[in-house]
């Protein structure tokens, strides 16, 4: 970590130096009831180690039960599921601990109370050819029917709905030619609450149908009605998994959003074409859901929410909406990194949505899947934490921590989808130097407010104007959708170039003023607005982008103007003035000092004075910035996997002085800097691969002691003596100590606890200084698997997560000096074991326990891990780095 190349400044005045860290700026995790067979005694149990281990509150998501513990089940929202909540709420506070819960169980929403016409739906069609004269012979079923349109020759329709008899009989034959009669209903689409608690399955809601919030949400109003104890922060709605397109009031909903009818174009509907028709009602068609869903049902919920004094998360990735909308429906957006699928710039439209609106919070559900269980490390946690850091995040969510009873047996109660942040896991006992690490970043990102120069526009048109299929949910998973398309391209270049933006859609565009050069909306101001390519605007975007130009804005669109408007609805009108507003923006481009720009994007941004970040030209480096009343906050991380970084940067915002500080140790102090024209400051920074820093950035200078930055001053000197090996804790049981002369595995060897064991060990070397002058040494641990706490003499030196695994250490005596490394391992060896010898540790209902394909779990087959100190240690002289400029 950055400890190991940083200077060995006293943090006294550390509380001065840092923003507060308070429960808000603490990690939280989700917290998984299972079967929410919870009670008091086990409640405060494992508040109080959350607590103990850094933590700032908890998320309560009850989920299907433990095998064998269904007579202590409590249903959700029955008198005594309130009780616990009440019980729960009380005690984290008394903890400072806040507490978060679902607006339901499992995910999404759903549950008992869903009717059968408010649950989840997909559409169906019929369609029956006639000729003239020819009469159908079919019973509808008028309850379910929604549209009955017939087709002819020479664009001619009837609609037929009307014509119905009573019976369900049609009474109605084609006049002349062929004719093609399409029927619409909708049917249940099967999906029900993923991995419900006992009282909340049921079928997933339809958010496409305002009536069925509404509903729902009388579920928990008849329960909170008598409800007198302490409430929760917040009610929580997770990532979209809903399957649906379709909703009882659809048709109604599309005629007054679009002004017309979608029964008169189920032709270009169901079969796609004319091609060009068929998308622009599909576009149309789509805009709608998007807009059921940001205007309706979810800020239903999130007044719903306010009413009783609750403020709201959601994570809106999924959706086949606009993501910008439908996150700024919530107080606290939030995003997610899944496995593999980790891109920080999708992450960026959380963050976005909670800057236009002047939000202070994005939350992020975090380490879902990162790796195969029992192989996660802290050192993997703390990279993931930086890339949301760097995404606009400022609230992490850990996903997360199961409540489990102290009576049930190792490794206890777990859900399959999670890190196992609890304190169960061997890794917990050197959690709480990553919280103090998340906590002292949070407290920074949450300082200030965003700092970010230009709005790039999503043109979500384009991918809604497609003739196939119906709605289409945006993942983080196939990303296709942005990555190979203007918009994923648009945004990877303004990043690579340092250029820092928030993404902003049609809806805040109109919301949009400019005042002094800059577009104003109530969550700030930025500098400009950036439109990638694109072959769809609507009027109302295109409009409002001249009218910003014409007022001083920068303008820049990146791929030329757009070719045509979206949608259906008075075209050829809207076509006209489409292009006449094409023609003055190109007439504002050809001023000999435009503000509005067509093509050349990065020259453009130059000609206009747009700032950027030249860091990001080094390898690896990137960054984040919050604007301070007097200067700047950056995060800065080295994202490379193999490069260090040394040198000097110079920062984009103007400063005269900088001060660095270290997360992971709350040292601060300033760095080596040196003036970069007239107001701006170049600094010295060391960053090796996954390590980040804090620059904090003033318009007068730091009274702060110097930062020195260590090189190697001589060689580098390998300790050698009789290593003592004790295990201090962990399990299945303490195996016996041992001595080497050689550091490696402590599964090497004859003894078979210690292939088993998952824990800590604590290595003790007496050894003699080398034989060199020095007063600073750099301590290297070599390799470590997978944590460690390291202490010299009695004084401890700090805790390493990942690589370097090394400190800087002072007062080195001449013989006799004792070296402490307590090393931390996965639980992987001791789940190994519990799976080769059949022990039945996954009892779980619904789908039990899974490994990182879905598939039953069992690591009976897993090779034994690596674990504990496996050096070579050494100890290299140093003296200051020259950083000359």
């Amino acid at each position: 970590m950055l400890l190991a190349l940083a200077g060995l400044t006293p943090p006294a005045r550390a509380d001065d130096v840092w923003p507060p860290i308070t429960r808000q700026t603490r990690p939280w995790t989700y917290w998984w009831w299972m079967g929410s067979a919870v009670d008091q005694t086990n409640l405060v149990r494992e508040l109080t180690r959350y607590r103990q281990a850094g933590l700032g509150g908890v998320h309560i998501i009850p989920i299907y039960g433990a095998k064998g513990w269904e007579d202590r089940y409590i249903p959700y929202l029955s008198p005594a599921w309130l009780e616990m909540l009440d019980f729960t709420v009380r005690q984290a506070a008394k903890l400072d601990l806040g507490v978060d819960m679902t607006t339901g169980t499992g995910w999404c929403f759903g549950g008992p109370r869903v009717a059968a016409d408010e649950a989840n739906a997909l559409v169906e069609t019929r369609e029956f050819k006639l000729e003239a004269g020819e009469r159908l012979d079919v019973v509808f079923d008028r309850t379910q029917l929604q549209a009955l349109m017939a087709f002819g020759p020479e664009g001619r329709r009837v609609d037929l709905l009307d014509r119905l008899a009573e019976n369900g009989t049609l009474d109605w034959s084609p006049p002349s030619g062929s004719w093609q009669v399409i029927a619409v209903s909708q049917r249940f689409s099967g999906q029900r609450v993923k991995r419900a608690a006992p009282g909340g399955e049921g079928p997933m809601l339809n958010l496409f149908e305002p009536r069925a919030m509404t509903n729902y949400l009388r579920w928990f109003d008849e329960a909170f009605d008598n409800y007198r104890g302490a409430m929760p922060r917040a009610q929580y709605h997770d990532s979209y998994e809903y399957r649906c397109d379709w909703a009882p009031s659809l048709f109604e909903e599309f005629e007054k959003r679009r002004g017309y009818r979608l029964q008169d174009h189920l032709d270009a509907f169901v079969h796609g074409e004319p091609a060009d028709r068929a998308a622009r009602v599909k576009s149309d068609y789509r805009e709608t859901l998007s807009d059921i869903m940001a205007e309706v049902t979810l800020p239903l919920w999130t007044d719903w929410a306010h009413r009783h004094g609750w403020i709201t998360r959601n994570e809106a990735h999924g959706s086949p909406g606009n993501w910008i909308d439908l996150y700024a429906a919530a107080d606290i957006p939030e995003t997610e990194m899944f496995h593999r699928d980790r891109n920080r710039l999708l992450c960026k439209f959380a963050s976005s949505a909670a800057h236009l609106t002047g939000r202070p919070l994005t939350s992020s559900e975090t380490g879902t899947w990162l790796a195969e269980h029992f192989t996660e490390t802290l050192g993997q946690m703390k990279e993931l934490l930086d890339d949301l850091f760097l995404s606009g995040v400022n609230h992490i969510f850990y996903h997360g921590t199961c409540y489990s009873p102290d009576e049930v047996p190792w490794p206890g109660w777990l859900f399959y989808a999670s890190f196992q942040m609890n304190p169960r896991n061997p890794i917990w006992r050197d959690v709480p130097a990553l919280n103090l690490y998340a906590a002292r970043c949070q407290a920074v990102l949450q300082s200030g407010r965003p700092d970010n120069d230009l709005l790039l526009y999503w043109p979500v048109h384009d991918l809604w104007h497609d003739p196939s299929g119906t709605a289409r949910n945006l993942t983080i998973h196939a990303r296709d959708w942005f990555e190979t398309r203007p918009i994923g391209q648009t945004a990877r270049q303004l990043w690579d170039a340092g250029y820092a933006f928030d993404y902003v859609s049609d809806r805040f565009l109109q919301k949009a003023s400019a005042q002094a050069r800059r577009v104003h909306l109530s969550g700030g101001s930025w500098r400009g607005v950036v439109i990638p390519p694109c072959q769809h605007m609507p009027l109302p975007t295109l409009q409002k982008l001249i009218q910003l130009a014409e007022a001083g804005v920068p303008v820049f669109f990146a791929g030329g103007l757009p070719a045509d408007v979206p949608g259906w609805a008075d075209l050829d009108n809207r076509r006209v003035r489409f292009n006449e507003l094409c023609a003055h923006a190109r007439r504002l481009a050809n001023r000999e000092e435009p503000c509005l720009y067509i093509g050349r994007l990065p020259s453009a941004l130059t000609a206009a004075g747009i700032p950027r970040e030249s860091m990001v030209e080094e390898a690896g480096l990137l960054f984040i910035r919050r604007a301070l009343p007097t200067g700047h906050y950056y995060f800065v991380a080295n994202r490379s996997t193999d490069e260090a970084f040394e040198g000097w940067i110079t920062l984009g915002r103007p400063a005269r002085s900088v001060r660095l500080l270290d997360p992971m140790t709350g040292r601060f102090g300033a760095p080596p800097q040196a003036p970069a024209g007239p107001d701006h400051v170049a600094l010295y920074l060391r960053l090796w691969p996954g390590q980040s820093c804090i620059l904090q950035t003033a318009p007068t200078p730091f009274d702060d002691p110097p930062w020195t930055w260590w090189t190697a001053a001589g060689p580098a000197f390998t300790l050698r003596g009789r290593w003592r090996v004790e295990f201090i804790s962990g399990g299945p049981t303490l195996p016996a100590a041992y001595e080497t002369e050689t550091l490696g595995s402590w599964t090497d060897g004859d003894d078979p606890e210690r292939k088993r064991f998952a824990g800590t060990a604590r290595y003790t070397l007496q050894f003699d200084a080398p034989a060199w002058q020095a007063s600073r040494w750099r301590l290297d641990l070599g390799a470590v698997a997978q944590s460690a706490r390291v202490r010299l003499n009695g004084r401890e030196l700090g805790t390493l997560l990942q690589a370097p695994w090394q400190v800087i250490v002072e007062d080195l005596r001449t013989s006799h000096n004792l070296l402490e490394i307590e090393v931390t391992s996965v639980a992987a060896n001791r789940i190994r074991d519990l799976d080769r010898r059949g022990v039945p540790w996954k009892n779980f209902h619904d789908i039990n326990f899974v490994n990182i394909n879905y598939r039953p779990f069992n690591a009976a087959d897993w090779p034994i891990r690596e674990c504990g100190l496996l050096g070579p240690v050494t100890l290299t002289p140093v003296e200051p780095q020259r950083t000359n400029r």
